[in-house]
């Protein structure tokens, strides 16, 4: 698996190599749900056949792109969050950038997916250091030489820096205050508020969506497709491009789903009350994009 690098950064490219950790893997099995998930804030215990059933539907959808599936083993020390990979590492022009979790039960999992990388042949280009914070949730790649980084609860100051460093001057590093939102303890990034689904079409919560950050969007000539109120708590904000205005998203967000067919979208969906909902984690969470073709 030693390939070369990819020169292309998008969120939105026609999806060709990505991470992945089964739940089988993740959640091991309903005792390690039950000791775990309290302390992981997720909002119940997951029902683990429940959640086999909806993730292996979640990989069909990803397969139906022909994409190549990178399967992360079960590893010491990652527990029940490990389900969402996008948040221990980040893509970069010059490889893969190992995160530091805001999170502290999560510590455990940048290394575990280092150690992954190595065995695939693209080692990580560097590693965010204490007292650095910087998850991939909070990340959101505009194009090849434009990155936007919320800071947030999860993602510091200091690490900010970090990747500001280890990303070098080629690239633009445009940072975002995030709100306080539900506090420290709530899952919330950057992606939590906006997904790109085309160069021009972002779903967006808007009622969250700094100023500074929406005028940026709008001036790069980006279109909105407005989540509502009652959809932002069910995850209608998650949705992850498989290539341009063709992606996939949790079940049930209705409203969501219609504005995005009628801005010429194809919505693919599964089920994610057990692997997403009670974990707060949609479909870009569960999901660490390695390379895209380039947009067209």
């Amino acid at each position: 698996m030693a390939d070369s690098f990819p020169s292309t950064l998008s969120e939105v490219g026609r999806l060709t190599r990505v991470v992945l950790k089964h739940v089988r893997q993740a959640f091991a099995g309903p005792e390690t749900i039950a000791a775990e998930w309290k302390a992981l804030n997720f909002s119940a215990p997951p029902d683990y056949a429940r959640a086999i059933g909806e993730y292996d539907r979640f990989v069909e959808l990803i397969a139906s792109i022909g994409a190549q599936i990178d399967w992360l083993p079960a590893s010491a020390g990652a527990g029940l969050d490990s389900v969402y990979v996008r948040d221990a590492s980040v893509v970069s022009p010059s490889g893969m950038i190992l995160g530091r979790m805001g999170k502290p039960q999560r510590e455990p999992e940048p290394h575990a997916q280092g150690q992954a990388f190595d065995e695939w042949g693209m080692p990580a280009r560097g590693t965010i250091q204490t007292p650095g914070l910087l998850e991939g949730g909070d990340l959101v790649w505009l194009d090849n030489r434009t990155v936007i980084v919320g800071r947030g609860y999860r993602t510091n100051d200091e690490g900010i820096r970090q990747m500001r460093a280890l990303v070098g001057p080629a690239v633009e590093l445009v940072v975002v205050p995030l709100p306080h939102w539900r506090g420290a303890a709530d899952v919330f990034h950057l992606m939590s508020i906006i997904s790109p689904v085309d160069q021009d079409l972002a779903v967006v919560y808007s009622p969250l969506l700094p100023v500074p950050f929406r005028e940026l969007l709008l001036e790069r000539a980006f279109r909105f497709v407005e989540v509502p109120d009652s959809e932002f708590d069910s995850m209608g904000a998650n949705v992850l491009a498989l290539s341009p205005r063709r992606c996939v998203m949790v079940a049930g967000n209705s409203i969501t789903r219609a504005r995005l067919e009628d801005a010429g979208a194809e919505v693919l969906v599964y089920e994610g009350h057990e692997i997403s909902l009670k974990g707060g984690g949609g479909p870009t969470c569960l999901t660490r994009p390695i390379s895209r073709s380039e947009p067209s």
